[in-house]
């Protein structure tokens, strides 16, 4: 009975808003009438439904909403693409006009060339403009993120004449927190936050509420380039210059937030040794040229990993158990290395890092190392000691030799695979190749080696003579 009250409880404080929206959806046939019930609900609740419905349900969806707030709708989805080819041109027209003007650009890269074309021909002169605009940057420039969206005021006015300004220009702007504020030569001079200017007096000099010091970007700099810099700013958005110092548009919050996950996103399909992130709607072929040429020279190195085993086979003929452990050693090794190469990657976004830092950071990674398997080291040096002794029948000093061998190897092992870790990518970034691309499987398999020749090093060491 406890268990059912409580479960009462949580849908009361955490309504199924989907469920009721689907319903709502399913069972009202007025376009009107369903406006006004899903009008209580937020944009983004409504966006989660989509996916839920039929395909005449989302058509019918589209006619009660309306354009404006479609278009809000559409913005909270992962995939708009998803759903424009269930509008009609004219929808598409109106959406693509109310739509974050970064948001709509990308929408449109998506498309045919003719496809693209007939859409911005049909849209009216400013929307176009700053389609065309953002359009203009690379992909890994920052301008191809901003948005056009955003309230600029002169830097002579008065305060009663900027709020008149604000208030103008708020009407077809969603971005109000930050105004921006140009010279007479329409270059940026910095910027005003709302709450300030609201509360200022009219007898107030708007010369004191002006932050000089604002941050901005330039619209041609590399994402990589800035990224560090636009989240240690917790602004809800920056300004994006060209290269008068004019604003041509703003950073938000959302687009960083887009920007830091796809760059993580891409690091992380690196890592992995491909050349970009792979998606679900990637062509068969497509995803195994990205592995297959990685795959063949880490085929290479493996078979140097192998001959290095090779070499040590008299001592794994004659203590057969030590094959049961090499996994063990491997695994932990390429653990550790990966995890320094995944801080390290992070860590070298900062362009600032002096030489000395670096050293420092592969110093504090190789203490980790070497923390870490001397904890898992003697862990594993009483574990695997009983393990022989009662489980396979070994003598107690055979045994915590072999154990003692697994130790020292784990140590050996993981204080140099996290100094490799480091080091490698540290490397490749100070010769101008991207550390994400080349370090990953290279880490992996040299992490390997040095598994393998300290363990093997070590047995030959300690258990020839021991058995």
């Amino acid at each position: 009975m406890d268990d059912e009250l409580i479960v009462e409880q949580n849908e009361k404080q955490h309504p199924d808003y989907q469920k009721e929206i689907v319903n709502i959806i399913k069972k009202t046939r007025s376009p009107k009438v369903l406006a006004d019930k899903l009008s209580e609900y937020h944009e983004s609740d409504i966006a989660n439904t989509l996916e839920l419905l039929e395909k005449d349900e989302r058509i019918k969806l589209y006619h009660a909403l309306g354009i404006e707030t479609l278009s809000t709708v559409l913005e909270y989805t992962e995939d708009i693409s998803k759903y424009f080819g269930e509008i009609s041109v004219k929808g598409k027209i109106g959406i693509l006009s109310n739509l974050e003007s970064d948001t709509a650009a990308e929408y449109l890269d998506t498309l045919s060339e003719n496809e693209r074309k007939i859409l911005i021909d049909l849209m009216d002169d400013e929307s176009k403009r700053d389609i065309e605009l953002i359009s203009s940057f690379d992909d890994d420039q920052i301008g191809s993120k901003m948005s056009t969206d955003f309230i600029v005021i002169k830097e002579e006015v008065t305060i009663k004449k900027a709020m008149k300004e604000v208030v103008s220009q708020a009407s077809d702007v969603d971005n109000i927190l930050t105004i921006y504020v140009v010279d007479e030569n329409d270059e940026y001079s910095g910027a005003i936050y709302l709450k300030d200017l609201i509360r200022a007096r009219e007898s107030n000099n708007l010369d004191d509420l002006i932050i000089s010091s604002y941050p901005y970007v330039y619209a041609e700099e590399n994402i990589d380039d800035c990224i560090e810099d636009l989240k240690q700013y917790q602004e809800d958005s920056i300004p994006v210059l060209d290269s008068n110092n004019k604003i041509i548009g703003i950073i938000t919050l959302s687009s960083l937030v887009e920007v830091v996950d796809e760059e993580f996103g891409e690091d992380y399909a690196k890592l992995a040794g491909l050349t970009n992130e792979e998606d679900l709607r990637e062509p068969l072929l497509d995803s195994i040229r990205k592995r297959l040429p990685w795959l063949i020279i880490l085929l290479g190195f493996g078979m140097v990993v192998s001959s290095v085993v090779g070499v040590f086979e008299p001592i794994i003929t004659q203590l057969a158990i030590l094959m049961c452990f090499q996994s063990l050693i491997l695994d932990m090794s390429g653990n550790v290395g990966t995890q320094s190469l995944a801080v390290t990657i992070r860590v070298l976004m900062d362009e600032n890092l002096s030489g000395l830092e670096k050293f420092k950071f592969v110093f504090k990674e190789g203490r980790i190392g070497f923390l870490n398997g001397l904890i898992l080291g003697i862990t594993s040096f009483i574990f695997i000691g009983l393990y022989l002794h009662f489980i396979k029948n070994m003598m107690v000093s055979n045994a915590f030799i072999v154990s003692l061998c697994i130790c020292l190897a784990l140590i050996i092992s993981m204080t140099l695979s996290s100094i490799m870790g480091t080091v490698i990518p540290i490397f490749f970034k100070k010769i101008n190749m991207d550390p994400a691309v080349v370090s990953g499987p290279l880490i992996t398999t040299i992490n390997d080696l040095v598994a393998v020749v300290t363990y093997y090093g070590l047995a030959t060491l300690f258990l020839i003579n021991a058995k």
